[in-house]
């Protein structure tokens, strides 16, 4: 099985942290935040990386080159010259999402103990393009499914504002996106967009006409490393 690692963002919310370094590279526990994920997912039976690099990249390339891979095989997914986004980096993996098996995208930044091939036989058995990891916990942001676990929308909840798939709906599910989805092998082949573009707004125009699925995790470890506060939170937990 394959997996991406966006690894490309800037970090800004850890302020000082990131002046010298990317996200990617500071640590968690006692190891980086990259290795932590590696690590969880290798052991989860994921030896095919793609990591994409931005922001002191070359500090990761070295980094990987100096541990081995951590003994899986990495492609790298060089960003920078242009900071694609989250939906940009998706499609200029292209290549790499081709084959004959779901690909699994993880933020480099979210440390979980989500079963990974329980989510593969979610997305398998619901025949989706895309299904998406979810949790029921307080965010400022939501995606929004019916009760059949399709996507139908997406909302920043601070703005009162509304993204919808097709049609407004009064009967919707909310639910805060954990940083984890897995997509099929032709998800590339649907997106319309070009050049630096967000996933959410590729996931709410594929699903007007694909199946996207959300999937309930209720792993009992999930955290967000994108602050120093949530850093310290997730360590003392």
């Amino acid at each position: 099985m394959k997996a991406i690692i966006l690894a490309a963002g800037l970090g800004t919310r850890l302020g000082k942290l990131t002046a010298d370094k990317p996200k990617a590279l500071i640590e968690f526990n006692g190891k980086t935040m990259l290795e932590t994920v590696i690590q969880n997912l290798k052991q989860q039976g994921i030896n095919k990386f793609l990591i994409n690099i931005h922001h002191h990249g070359q500090s990761i390339i070295s980094y990987l080159n100096e541990n081995d891979n951590f003994g899986v095989n990495i492609t790298i997914s060089d960003e920078r010259e242009q900071l694609l986004d989250t939906g940009g980096a998706i499609l200029k993996a292209s290549d790499f999402i081709k084959g004959d098996e779901p690909v699994l995208v993880h933020n480099v930044d979210i440390v979980s103990t989500i079963d990974i091939q329980e989510l593969l036989e979610y997305h398998k058995g619901s025949n989706s393009v895309a299904t998406l990891c979810i949790r029921k916990r307080k965010s400022g942001r939501g995606l929004l499914f019916n009760n059949a676990m399709q996507l139908t929308g997406w909302t920043n909840v601070d703005l009162h504002e509304f993204k919808w798939v097709n049609d407004n709906h009064d009967d919707y599910n909310m639910y805060a996106y954990s940083g984890i989805y897995m997509i099929a092998q032709e998800f590339t082949d649907l997106i319309t967009q070009t050049g630096k573009f967000s996933i959410i707004d590729t996931w709410l125009e594929i699903a007007k006409t694909n199946k996207i699925s959300g999937y309930i995790d209720k792993s009992a470890t999930w955290h967000d490393l994108g602050t120093i506060e949530k850093i310290n939170i997730a360590e003392s937990e």
